[in-house]
């Protein structure tokens, strides 16, 4: 217990350093997208690549996969419920900022500190269908419902998620997998040192980003979206970690998996939509406050 203590508190620290760096100035605002580059195009998909090293994926744990796409699909549709008579541009708010997970940013630091290897890849298997929803699917029904479209396109949505490192490192390395292909040795060294930075990086850029809205007005539609989005992942915590016929360690990662951070990627298309960027932003900071909490308590309580 002292050592997952230990351990997340670390990882809080470092969130806290990356705030008090930015607010006396060692980083601007715009540092944040800087980062955020280098841990989406570099350290993060070393980091799968490193991990996912003489891992054999059965294709039966691809099911991680469908679950984690499965998460997102259920958040959008009871982001559709509760907007029902609303307008079309808060419906458009609620389906990015209700659904998807921030895994690569957040969650996958923690999957390597406390989870090891296997950890990982149920952590990669999760994501590769996440990142349909939070890198293209979410945003394409987000974009219909604010534009009043009742037909769904499919080519963008393919096209946002093959342009995503992360997504095409997961298929390529899952692929690989399956086959039980192996990367070159010096590949896999230079990967490894390289992943190793992400998990120090991707904490310190969420420090960076963090804000909280102090607008009163927008605190009752912030809380509903953390209240009904943590509601559910208790319920399918408890449903993945009891009910589910997989080993310990994969059911032990999808405990902590379901209480991720909103995806970070919906505050950047809530502004590409003209949405209120402002409240998006406060929605993603304090979930990322109840996910190091709710996930600290998790490991606790599986590990």
């Amino acid at each position: 217990m002292a050592d997952i203590l230990i351990k997340a508190g670390a990882f809080v620290s470092i969130i806290v350093l990356g705030f008090v760096l930015r607010r006396v100035g060692f980083f601007k605002e715009g540092d944040f997208h800087i980062l955020s580059k280098i841990v989406l195009k570099i350290t993060m998909p070393a980091a799968i690549v490193a991990n996912f090293a003489g891992a054999v994926v059965k294709p039966s744990l691809l099911v991680l996969s469908l679950l984690g796409l499965g998460g997102g699909v259920l958040m959008i549709l009871l982001a559709v419920v509760l907007t029902t008579g609303k307008s079309r541009e808060e419906r458009a708010f609620h389906i990015l900022n209700m659904s998807g997970y921030n895994i690569g940013n957040f969650s996958m630091p923690f999957a390597q500190g406390f989870l090891g290897p296997t950890g990982v890849v149920a952590t990669s298997l999760f994501d590769l269908g996440n990142a349909i929803i939070c890198l293209g699917g979410s945003y394409s029904l987000a974009s219909m419902s604010a534009e009043g479209k009742k037909k769904f396109s499919l080519l963008p949505m393919i096209k946002t998620l093959f342009q995503s490192i992360p997504f095409d490192i997961y298929l390529f390395m899952t692929i690989l997998s399956l086959f039980h292909w192996n990367l070159p040795g010096p590949v896999l060294t230079f990967a490894g040192i390289v992943g190793n930075a992400n998990a120090f990086l991707a904490m310190l850029m969420v420090g960076v980003g963090f804000k909280l809205s102090s607008d009163k007005e927008q605190v009752g539609k912030i809380f509903k979206i953390i209240f009904v989005r943590y509601t559910v992942a208790f319920l399918l915590c408890v449903a993945f970690f009891f009910c589910l016929p997989l080993g310990l360690e994969y059911r032990q990662a999808l405990a902590i998996l379901v209480f991720s951070p909103i995806s970070s990627a919906a505050t950047a298309f809530t502004a590409e939509l003209k949405g209120d960027y402002g409240l998006a932003s406060a929605v993603n900071s304090l979930s990322i406050v109840v996910s190091i909490a709710l996930m600290t308590i998790t490991l606790l309580v599986v590990l």
